[in-house]
């Protein structure tokens, strides 16, 4: 019994010490990229089972709020926009701890277009699920510890940070953003 208390009590030192991407930090480099605009939609998102209900102005908000936290940061030469659509989502309810705590999930779908060129860096939209972070609060169950917005807030910040990340591996290989690959220099 004692082990097991041991290894609850480690693993959430461990999360506790998790490093949360600063966004005051400067971003990694991402080639040419200014953000024109954001622009996310929520047409018809399906909500998980047992989720709590969330609207579609309040899932726009989100996303885009933190879109625009996240992308404001680069200061390219030429501006792209972001499309993005809600499609699903589960905002966990409150259950039993550790046993039987769902955690919140966000699946949208984004596209980025390049403004001077007037077309889509990505011919079909790139989906991106993403679930809640790991913290002591999300640990324990995030329907106990979080309000319903704070699971939104949450979801949000790690769909930004998703798109983030496929945007730059997208640079690398596809060379967006005036970005030639290392490869292709070989």
């Amino acid at each position: 019994m004692f082990r097991y208390f041991f290894m609850l009590v480690c693993l959430c030192f461990f999360t506790a010490c998790e490093r949360v991407t600063d966004q005051s930090e400067s971003p990694d480099p991402l080639g040419d990229f200014a953000l024109g605009y954001s622009v996310v939609v929520a047409p018809h998102p399906v909500a998980g089972p047992m989720s709590r209900p969330a609207t579609d102005d309040e899932w726009i908000a989100a996303v885009k709020k933190a879109l625009d936290q996240r992308f404001d940061r680069y200061k390219g030469d030429k501006l792209y926009h972001i499309a993005v659509s809600v499609d699903g989502y589960m905002l966990a309810k409150p259950g039993i701890p550790v046993l039987l705590s769902p955690k919140s999930a966000l699946i949208l779908n984004a596209t980025i277009w390049d403004d001077a060129a007037g077309v889509k860096l990505n011919e079909k939209p790139h989906q991106i699920a993403v679930i809640e972070s790991l913290t002591v609060k999300t640990l324990i169950g995030s329907g106990l510890t979080m309000s319903r917005r704070a699971q939104l807030e949450n979801l949000s910040r790690n769909a930004a940070l998703s798109v983030e990340r496929w945007m730059t591996s997208m640079m690398v290989k596809k060379r967006w953003f005036g970005v030639v690959s290392k490869r292709a220099v070989r």
